[in-house]
């Protein structure tokens, strides 16, 4: 018979499985360590180096990849005895810069390199646009790395140091790259031994000491930045500790599940919140994901505020969360059916400082979702007075029901309240004041069904103004003899602007649900294309058929062969030379999008995307936008990334049979 006690202490196997999992993959992997300091100064690089001298006594290759001793005559002696691999210059403006040389150090294959400021941002020309993602390959490598870095160059930190310091620090790196070292070591020095090390010298050069201590190096900004770097490695602490006791069963407090949800859109808040929701996933240490909510005016939204919802949801991934959007004609009922389906217990969402003669007009979205929350927690985040664009608060509001309108559309409205009067003129005598009103009304309906929201609002004034002209004694003037006519006229304004907006609205749900089909379509049309496919040679057609009619755009797709890569099909016209197969193919070595517009080799002319499936990279989909400078929306890539997903299933299949 098994005691209950025994149970209560047996590992967890999930949890078991899990761990061995990632130590397997991190034995194929270089590991990191990170010198975490809260500013310059504090001595990362100096550490660094004083632990890599130690690593040399005990036979271990150590070569320096890159280090900035800034002039400092400590951490020079110290470069002497660890023998280097040159920098790369790069030429850029006539100016030749240094950075680490990536090749060189894969090809050196040294057991440990060190790569200092791990956030800084390589030269353009570069294979990665950040030095973190050359250090990555590095890792990938299976080569060990030692790095230094300063809490300020966090993401999910960026805002807090630009509330403590006044400054907004652009080099940053994610915060996974924190999570997956194997080590962090914190640099510490108190404030007061940093200042007189300033004053001195040693941190900048004499003449810019003054300016940097009364700028950005007062008392005040290094206790705060401190701190922060001590709770964020706390952070880290915590989260190895919790690992340790789950994998082995020692009792002790226990997480009760928490899960957050943080609601994103088109708005400068969405930013923002999402780091607001990242720091607080890391207080309770709870999974987090972010959530935008298509509405029927998504399609109606400016390219660039489209562009802002795709970043934003980019760096919700950086920062570690999982990302999803879906379709809903009510954010508040979408938002809250996704944190039901996903046992969601806290949700955090932006809320802009509007009229309030706009929150009873429209609605808000807060509101609906206190109301309708249940147990779920709900965290308002309010916007800034320069934040104008919350991103759940203007989903339903005037300004996605009132695009731009041409002046054909007015001149329309016009002719029509026209006719109308003029039908109204020859029949007056036989029908009721009443009855006459409708026809203006029906005029508001057909105009709003044609034309859209501000022309039915415009036809329905010029309505009621033709209507007391030519019917409300005196006739032919806009005089009224009796009073309750005026009811009657603020009657038919208000009936026909309620009956413009439903009517708006409707056309614009039916518009949206169209979009919708046509993506749904398009998705079903290539799933009947690979169906029927019985080779790769004819998925491959399909594939790029498929993309031409949808998107006009060239592509291509790489299989491998028997020396590498090969272009098994491409659009006629597209040339692919050796750089084009590079891109390819260390996309497919490392199993990463690259190429146009992402974080890998992004000057290229075309997008690289893995098609992937359970047993590993298959190929790559290259595609390239009609226009040269034309760029690629969030729905093309979700878009892409489902083709990339169908094409592989189908090699699966083929390879299979």
């Amino acid at each position: 018979m098994v005691r209950p006690d025994t149970v209560e202490k047996r590992p967890d196997p999930d949890l078991l499985l899990a761990r061995v999992q990632g130590e397997e993959q991190q034995k194929k992997k270089g590991k990191l360590k990170i010198f975490l300091g809260y500013i310059a100064g504090v001595g990362k690089t100096y550490e660094m180096l004083t632990v890599a001298h130690q690593k040399i006594h005990e036979g271990i290759d150590v070569r320096i990849g890159y280090v900035e001793h800034h002039k400092r005559s400590e951490t020079e002696a110290l470069l002497e005895g660890i023998p280097a691999i040159p920098p790369k210059e790069i030429e850029y403006h006539g100016i030749k810069l240094p950075e680490l040389d990536l090749d060189a150090v894969i090809a050196a294959r040294p057991q440990l390199v060190l790569v200092d400021e791990l956030a800084h941002t390589n030269t353009p020309g570069s294979r990665h646009p950040k030095r973190y993602q050359d250090v990555e390959e590095v890792l990938a490598a299976g080569i060990d790395v030692y790095t230094t870095l300063n809490v300020q160059h966090i993401e999910s930190l960026n805002d807090v140091v630009a509330q403590i310091t006044g400054v907004v620090v652009k080099e940053t790196i994610p915060d996974r790259v924190i999570d997956e070292a194997a080590e962090i070591e914190v640099v510490d020095l108190a404030p007061p031994e940093l200042l007189q090390r300033l004053k001195e010298g040693k941190v900048y050069v004499p003449e810019m000491a003054a300016r940097a201590i009364e700028q950005f190096f007062n008392e005040g900004n290094l206790y705060a930045l401190r701190e922060l770097t001590l709770r964020r490695a706390a952070e880290r602490v915590d989260n190895q500790m919790l690992a340790y006791m789950q994998t082995r069963s020692i009792p002790g407090p226990w997480p009760v599940g928490e899960k957050l949800l943080v609601c994103i859109g088109p708005g400068p808040l969405a930013e923002r919140l999402i780091r607001t929701a990242r720091r607080q996933a890391d207080r309770i240490n709870a999974p987090w994901c972010a959530l935008y909510v298509e509405t029927a005016t998504h399609h109606r939204l400016s390219q660039d505020a489209k562009e802002q919802v795709g970043r934003s949801l980019v760096l919700a991934e950086k920062l570690g969360a999982t990302t999803a959007t879906v379709f809903g004609l009510s954010v508040a009922t979408a938002v809250i059916e996704y944190a039901r389906q996903h046992n969601v217990t806290r949700i955090i969402i932006g809320k802009t400082l509007r009229p309030r003669w706009q929150e009873f007009l429209f609605g808000s979205v807060v509101d609906q979702l206190i109301h309708n929350s249940g147990a779920i927690d709900i965290y308002v985040i309010s916007s800034k007075e320069h934040d104008t664009g919350s991103p759940t608060e203007k989903t339903d509001e005037l300004e996605p029901l009132l695009p731009a309108t041409p002046p054909r559309d007015y001149v329309e409205s016009l002719a029509l309240v026209a006719a109308v009067t003029a039908l109204g003129w020859l029949v007056h005598s036989y029908i009721s004041l009443a009855n006459l009103m409708m026809l203006y009304l029906l005029a508001v309906v057909v105009i709003a069904f044609r034309r859209g929201l501000k022309p039915a609002i415009v036809t329905s004034v010029l309505g009621v103004l033709a209507f007391d002209f030519c019917f409300v004694p005196p006739y032919l003037t806009f005089q009224v003899s009796d009073t309750e006519y005026l009811i009657t006229f603020a009657g038919m304004i208000v009936v026909g602007t309620l009956i413009s907006l439903l009517v708006a609205q409707t056309r614009r749900h039916a518009d949206a649900a169209q979009i919708r089909e046509k993506e749904t379509g398009t998705l079903y049309a290539l799933s009947q294309d690979l169906a029927v496919a019985t080779d790769a040679g004819a998925i491959v057609a399909a594939i790029s058929r498929n993309i031409r009619e949808i998107f006009g755009w060239e592509s291509a797709l790489f299989l491998p062969g028997e020396k590498g890569l090969e272009v098994r099909e491409k659009s006629p016209g597209l040339a692919i030379d050796a750089d084009d197969l590079a891109v390819a193919t260390w996309a497919f070595q490392h199993g990463a999008v690259a190429g146009y517009e992402t974080d890998t080799l992004h000057g290229s002319k075309m997008r690289y995307i893995p098609v992937m499936s359970s047993r590993g990279v298959l190929g790559i989909l290259a595609v390239k936008p009609a226009a040269a400078s034309g760029g690629i929306s969030y729905e093309q890539t979700r878009l892409l990334s489902a083709f990339a997903t169908q094409a592989a299933l189908a090699l699966e299949r083929v390879n299979r049979n």
